[in-house]
């Protein structure tokens, strides 16, 4: 429900004292130039240093430098002709014991910048706080109840966004009774004029029965209902813009309709004052302008609706109970109560409700809905669970680590949220355009009436009025506003369901542009953690009691690589021997006794220490050196006994996924600590362009810098917290998702999963969303260059065509709904390369439909 009440008085200190952002909902707008209104007038705000309006979540964003002034916002958006929305924050209050206790709590709620009012039930204990949307969290209110000496906890809103919903369905109901109303009283019009025109009979027969008059009086009365009912939204926004010097889409309609309706007024009741030959009514005209916009504003709204469908099928994903452990009893609870440290119960089949890590039971769960990935992943004690996921076998008991608004399916919300409502770099051309664009509009229909007015042919006023009005009614720039931010929303929600996170709305721009990817190896294209990737035994030994006996040593020490060879030993099943006499000999390897027998595990170096000759093992060696490996030798009892490899294998989906990015016309280079020689055998392995290698942690981001000379744009793709800077470095930073916190935080773009074949979908469904982008401009544009033109009468003199007003209405109406269906076209948009819950599109076409 939009207000507009101001907020309270109040000194300004009360209000958030540090700099930051700030998103509020405001209603009222229809058009691009809607937009840079409300944008100018929150940019005259103190302390204010960005405004981004988007059309299409009807949100505004805004980056203070210092503690905001909540009331000036509001009374910034009010000045301008619009609306802040508010919305209402239920809070469980504890410690309140008689009505003083909610006056205090009522007036320290009240005291908070932003909120309109407050009910505060001493029987319930809830407090109902309604404020401006954006402007006040719960936080705020919470702390202040805690200043006056109460304990508050919100209650979360079982359908989170519901507010907008609500909103936008009420919204659409209300267009539809307007259209039901102004369809039943433009049909009749319509009909009996316009018949009479193509059905002689029919005209003959009104004059006879009705009369040119009588006629006249039943139109106006008809035409009346539209013009001051339905269309009456129209006057209530486009007379205070007009007033004000900033007409809009609405101003725009309200003359058409009003210059159409006021002549046929004039007809009809003065028709004296009127020229000869000029006594004629438009009654269907100012009809059938009202209706169809209103048919067109609400076919919009449907369609806005479906391009935030992807937040809410994520909104559905979150539990609405929990079942806690209180008391050492098993409790249902509302998921706001849930707090963290608490022990939760997870049935088969149902909902993990928040995130947390596993205490008792073991389960698979599927993750599909954060990973894309459709396979249930094994869980057992001390695995973390993530809210939204679903438990699939067994039981389980989890403790809760993270609630409400800090678990990763509400991070995950947000990030769509704020990537939906960003201002891509393309959009600068629609706000220079939009901002003169109606102003231009109104002096284009006052030439075209004065043109047909002096020159025009017998009769000049009526020639002139009509031309003038399909002038104002076919250039409102509602596709122009919707052009952008409804193929962003949409892409961005089609990016979140296939597992990638546009942290920034830029990036979907700048993925699009860049011509070289820059990939780290480890935990990148690598699995991030050794495996023993070959065991070759010699003569007279076998494999499995090599490797049960070298692990038997291996057990004894902390190195990674000793580590992947006792999981390999555990995963095959192989007896657990017992060493003695451990040793550690730096720079050559391990030795130890087992069952009586002496072993020793190490490099070459230490086998010719020992007096043992390893070039039996000079073909594996070489194969294993090529594929980027470094061998280890083990002897039993003075003999050679096995050559062993230990390596960081790559991903079964990166040679697959480079690939792809080749097929996109990429130049793939990697980034890598390792030594050349290895190095570049990985590269030849995986068919990678260009290679940097003995790269240390701190000199990722001068490889960065290095593979941008030459004006090249380079996103880099990477997992760790010393990929962190070089993100942040990159032109477009794609952090994988199973990476580390801080990497996120430095990334452009999140991968959700460790599947490298993601950054070919993102790179995809970036250039997918810009050319749609362009297609929309386009439309936009080309449409409000050629029509205008051809309604103010450019064909007439060749060709004797004039656009009718209701025409010029109706293709007005189609211009926004077209650019809303071609938007959500990206809904359909199927990745590169699927990941086993997609399916892909043909990569050759894909590849070529992603350039």
């Amino acid at each position: 429900m939009a207000s507009t009440q101001p907020l309270n008085d109040r000194d300004v200190s009360a209000a958030p004292a540090s700099s930051g952002t700030l998103s509020i909902s405001i209603a009222g707008m229809s058009c691009a130039s809607c937009v840079g209104r409300v944008e100018k007038a929150l940019r005259g705000v103190d302390y204010v240093e960005a405004a981004n309006v988007n059309l299409a979540t009807e949100r505004a964003e805004l980056t203070f430098s210092s503690a905001p002034d909540t009331t000036a916002i509001q009374n910034a958006v009010e000045g301008a002709g619009y609306t802040v929305v508010d919305e209402t924050t239920e809070l469980t209050i504890e410690g309140m014991s008689c009505a003083s206790c909610v006056a205090r709590i009522e007036k320290a709620l009240a005291a908070v910048p932003g909120v309109l009012a407050v009910h505060v039930n001493l029987a319930t204990e809830k407090a109902q706080v309604r404020h401006v949307a954006g402007l006040v969290d719960a936080d705020r209110l919470t702390g202040a109840v805690a200043d006056a000496g109460y304990a508050a906890r919100a209650v979360a809103d079982s359908a989170s966004g519901d507010q907008q919903a609500r909103a936008r369905t009420e919204e659409i109901s209300a267009l539809k009774r307007s259209i039901l109303l102004a369809g039943a009283a433009t049909l009749p019009i319509f009909v009996l004029e316009m018949g009479g025109h193509v059905f002689v009979g029919l005209h003959e027969w009104l004059m006879a029965t009705l009369g040119q008059q009588s006629k006249f009086y039943l139109f106006f009365v008809l035409a009346s209902l539209v013009q001051f009912g339905p269309g009456l939204r129209f006057y209530k926004k486009g007379w205070p813009a007009l007033v004000r010097g900033g007409p809009d889409m609405n101003s725009l309609v309200m003359l058409g309709t009003s210059a159409a309706y006021g002549y046929s007024l004039v007809a009809t009741f003065l028709p004296s004052v009127l020229p000869q030959g000029t006594v004629n009514v438009y009654y269907e005209a100012s009809a059938m302008i009202v209706t169809l916009i209103l048919i067109g504003r609400y076919m919009e709204a449907l369609s806005k609706g479906r391009t935030s469908e992807a937040i809410k099928r994520l909104m559905t994903l979150q539990a609405k109970t929990a079942r806690v452990i209180r008391d050492g009893e098993p409790v249902e609870v509302a998921l706001e109560d849930v707090q963290v440290d608490d022990i939760v119960q997870v049935r088969p089949g149902e909902r993990v409700p928040v995130d947390g890590e596993l205490t008792e039971g073991t389960s698979y769960v599927d993750e599909s809905m954060i990973t894309g990935e459709p396979v249930p992943v094994q869980k057992h004690s001390g695995a973390e669970v993530v809210g939204g996921t679903i438990n699939k076998t067994g039981s389980f008991s989890f403790r809760a680590t993270k609630v409400g608004g800090d678990t990763m399916l509400a991070q995950i919300i947000k990030m769509v949220e704020a990537a939906q409502g960003a201002k891509l770099p393309i959009q600068a051309l629609v706000d220079r355009v939009t901002g003169v664009f109606v102003p231009t509009v109104l002096a284009a229909a006052a030439l075209t009436f004065a043109v047909w007015l002096a020159f025009g042919p017998t009769p000049a006023l009526t020639f002139a009025l009509v031309n003038a009005v399909a002038v104002l009614i076919i250039a409102c720039p509602c596709a122009m506003g919707l052009a952008t931010p409804t193929s962003i929303m949409v892409g961005t929600g089609r990016a979140a369901e296939m597992g990638v996170l546009f942290r920034k709305g830029e990036a979907l721009q700048s993925l699009r542009d860049i011509d070289t990817i820059a990939l780290d190896k480890t935990g990148t294209l690598t699995k991030g953690r050794p495996e023993l990737t070959d065991l070759v035994a010699a003569d007279g030994f076998a494999r499995d009691d090599v490797l049960q006996t070298v692990a038997a040593v291996e057990a004894h020490s902390e190195h990674p690589v000793a580590g992947a060879i006792v999981d390999a030993a555990r995963a095959s099943g192989a007896s657990r021997l017992k060493a003695v006499n451990f040793e550690a000999i730096p720079g050559y390897g391990v030795s130890a006794a087992v069952d009586g027998r002496t072993v020793g595990i190490g490099a070459d170096r230490f086998m010719r220490q020992l007096g043992l000759d390893v070039t039996v093992f000079a073909e594996s060696a070489s194969r294993l050196a090529d594929e980027g490996k470094t061998p280890l030798y083990a002897a039993i009892d003075g003999r050679l006994a096995a050559i062993i490899a230990v390596a960081d294998p790559i991903k079964d989906s990166t040679p697959s996924a480079i690939e792809a990015l080749h097929r996109l016309g990429l130049r793939v280079a990697m980034i890598t600590g390792d030594n050349q020689r290895t190095a570049e055998a990985i590269a030849r392995r995986l068919g990678i362009d260009e290679v940097i290698a003995e790269v240390l942690p701190y000199g990722k981001v001068k490889a960065v810098k290095r593979l941008r000379e030459g004006g090249r744009r380079l996103a880099f793709v990477g997992d760790g917290i010393n990929d962190a800077p070089a993100l942040a470095e990159a032109d477009v930073g794609l952090a994988i998702g199973t990476g580390t916190d801080v990497a996120i935080e430095s990334a452009d773009v999140v991968l959700m999963s460790g599947d490298l074949r993601n950054v070919p979908n993102a790179i995809g469904l970036s250039r997918a969303t810009i050319r749609n982008i362009k297609e929309n401009l386009f439309w936009a544009f080309a449409y409000n260059a050629s029509l205008i033109p051809v309604a103010a009468g450019l064909l007439y003199p060749f060709y004797g065509l004039l656009l009718s007003p209701i025409f010029a209405a109706a293709a007005m109406a189609l211009s926004s709904v077209f650019v809303l269906g071609n938007a959500l076209r990206l809904r359909r948009f199927a990745p590169l390369m699927g990941l086993g819950n997609e399916t892909p599109q043909h990569a050759p076409e894909a590849a070529a439909a992603a350039r």
